[in-house]
């Protein structure tokens, strides 16, 4: 394991820079944690730029290697499946599993922010500076330099080991200048809340994630503890029905008593909010490389942002400190961890950057169609009648930790089996199990034998 001497610095303190500092304060390090932002658990940060968490497998098992699992999951909402809600007609449920204990958990971002700054700080190893801004760095002789805000002054960090965990737009990726591209969603995005119904209850179904999907465009909701929902808007920048034609009160309302009307009915407060919120931009990001030498290491968003749409991004963020932790217990030094790190997170963190895509046409575009519906129907069915022979690609990402790129794959066959099976049926229940039979055995399970290996978790 590298030297405990070693001068360690954090640079961001959201999600993943909190918890990766915990990570490696259980190791006996001592971390400097540099947070460009106010501390949230003092001031009010702007809201609007939130989008709830959904928590799964892969990130409560971060946590429970740090023993915050159980605390967290008092404040989360399980939420087993999807309810869909078309402009007229009966609301559909999809669930997430092949029963209710598959589910993914609707968590509050700013809780779990505050709570692991503050796990972090209570180890007395982990010390986090707010309003500190990096100017420069030069990552290959350890050295930033770092404005602080609240005082104007500037000052050097030398002679440290580099941890970019600055989201996005991360300052330390700059710095490390690898190759990168970028890809901007055509779409932003706009928070607004449901309130709580009387006595806190919840207005609409709280186990559940909310989808309106409407081909281009899209507004999800998330339920909160407080009875509350969070929604947020996908909406093209530019067109017929965009942000850019959403600029009075009267097109807003108009614009929802259309496509949204039992929405627009639970959000009093939707004009204030709308116009008072920022309008959030979204994008994938790929780089490399993620490090320099034993200098510099680059994790979560500020290696690999992706938009929202599977729910992935703070669980594969979370999953880099455990493969990080897990090559630090096995006595490499920096250098080596780094390169092993990034040798096994690149190809995984492109796989997820890719499906949050490709899951985003699906949410807009799929969920309402009696298609999709049908063959989701059938892949439950599935997974049912051949338990640990067939899996789902949604199953491996979210309620597995078997990696990114082989579930990529895996979902691949396993969406090809659904589709073919599918042809003629009219009911899901009505699907030929022997033909189901010959085909997984045919090409999933030969699959999965011959990558068996692969699907050992990472970390």
């Amino acid at each position: 394991m590298p030297s405990n001497e070693s001068k360690l610095t954090v640079v961001g303190a959201g999600l993943v820079g909190s918890l990766l500092s915990l990570y490696l304060a259980r190791r006996g390090h001592t971390v400097e944690v540099l947070e460009r932002r106010p501390d949230m658990r003092r001031e009010t940060l702007d809201a609007g730029r939130s989008i709830n968490l959904a928590i799964s497998t892969r990130g409560l098992h971060a946590l429970r290697q740090v023993g915050l699992e159980e605390e967290a999951l008092k404040h989360a909402i399980p939420m087993r499946g999807r309810v869909i809600h078309p402009v007229k007609g009966e609301l559909a449920y999809q669930p997430y599993g092949k029963d209710d204990s598959q589910h993914i958990n609707s968590l509050s971002r700013g809780w779990l922010n505050q709570f692991l700054m503050t796990r972090a700080e209570e180890t007395g190893r982990v010390s986090i500076r707010f309003r500190q801004r990096v100017t420069q760095a030069d990552v290959a002789a350890g050295t930033l330099t770092v404005l602080d805000e609240a005082t104007g002054q500037t000052r050097e960090v030398r002679d440290t080991v580099v941890f970019g965990t600055d989201g996005s737009g991360s300052a330390v990726r700059q710095a490390l200048q690898p190759q990168a591209t970028q890809e901007p969603l055509g779409h932003g995005y706009k928070e607004l809340t449901i309130p709580p119904g009387p006595g806190g209850s919840f207005q609409m179904e709280k186990h559940a994630l909310h989808i309106w999907p409407r081909g281009s465009f899209m507004l999800i909701a998330l339920p909160n503890e407080d009875g509350s929902f969070t929604c947020t808007l996908f909406l093209p920048w530019k067109g017929p029905l965009s942000f850019a034609t959403l600029e009075t009160p009267a097109a807003l309302e108009a614009f929802f008593q259309e496509q949204f009307p039992d929405a627009k009915a639970l959000i009093p407060g939707l004009v204030e909010e709308f116009f008072a919120r920022p309008t959030g931009h979204m994008v994938t990001v790929k780089c490399a490389p993620w490090r320099e030498g034993g200098r510099a290491l680059l994790l979560g968003d500020a290696a690999h942002a992706m938009v929202p749409f599977y729910g992935q991004g703070m669980n594969c963020g979370f999953e880099d400190c455990v493969v990080l932790d897990s090559l630090l217990a096995g006595q490499q030094d920096w250098e080596e961890a780094f390169r092993s790190f990034e040798a096994l997170r690149k190809t995984n963190a492109d796989a997820i950057a890719d499906m949050a895509v490709e899951n985003f046409i699906e949410m807009r575009d799929s969920t309402g169609d009696p298609r999709f519906l049908l063959e989701k129907g059938v892949e439950k069915v599935l997974l049912n009648a051949f338990p640990g022979e067939f899996v789902s690609r949604y199953s491996l990402v979210s309620f597995s930790r078997v990696p990114y790129r082989l579930a990529y794959e895996v979902g691949a066959i396993a969406g090809g089996i659904v589709s073919e099976l599918s042809q003629g049926l009219k009911r899901p229940e009505d699907v030929d199990l022997d033909a189901a039979a010959k085909l997984i055995r045919g090409r999933l399970t030969p699959f999965m034998k011959e990558h068996a290996d692969g699907f050992r978790p990472e970390g």
